[in-house]
């Protein structure tokens, strides 16, 4: 879907099997449902508004406000599936604490989104050496974060 649109490609012109899988990509939450999320952010705001809509997909939710404490729920809590995690929090930023949770081999294929406000120059490739799998800048667009979940949740 999004290689359609950054190749200015216009999906009523694909052939009707490549339809129907953008459409199956756009309506189906059924990579999501029982999934569990962790969502890493220290605005009360950002959780709020991004486990809402997790919540409404049939995810399971877990949130953390620190690094440190992201850290102690995925080594108690096996089941996360994928984790959000803000980049700019005190303390512990998100760049340390994807480093944390990479340097246990038991998590390095652990999907991790970065999401940051900054979106500066840069940001994206600091974050995937960091060890973020993906990277959204916020504002949060929701189709896209729901199509980032989706992508790394089918499996």
């Amino acid at each position: 879907d999004e290689t359609a649109l950054f190749l200015h490609r216009v999906v009523s012109d694909l052939p009707a099997s490549k339809q129907a899988m953008l459409e199956r990509l756009h309506s189906s939450d059924e990579d999501l449902v029982g999934e569990t999320a962790l969502l890493v952010d220290d605005d009360a705001r950002n959780i709020f508004a991004l486990s809402s809509v997790l919540d409404r997909r049939g995810m399971n939710v877990l949130k953390a406000t620190t690094g440190n404490e992201a850290i102690a729920i995925i080594n108690a809590q096996p089941d996360v599936a994928i984790v959000l995690m803000d980049i700019m929090m005190p303390g512990m930023d998100g760049y340390e604490t994807m480093q944390v949770i990479r340097s246990n081999p038991a998590f390095r294929r652990l999907p991790i989104v970065a999401l940051t406000a900054k979106a500066m120059k840069g940001d994206r490739e600091k974050c995937l050496e960091a060890g973020a799998s993906d990277y959204l800048a916020k504002p949060v667009n929701t189709e896209q974060l729901l199509s980032s979940l989706r992508m790394w949740l089918h499996r």
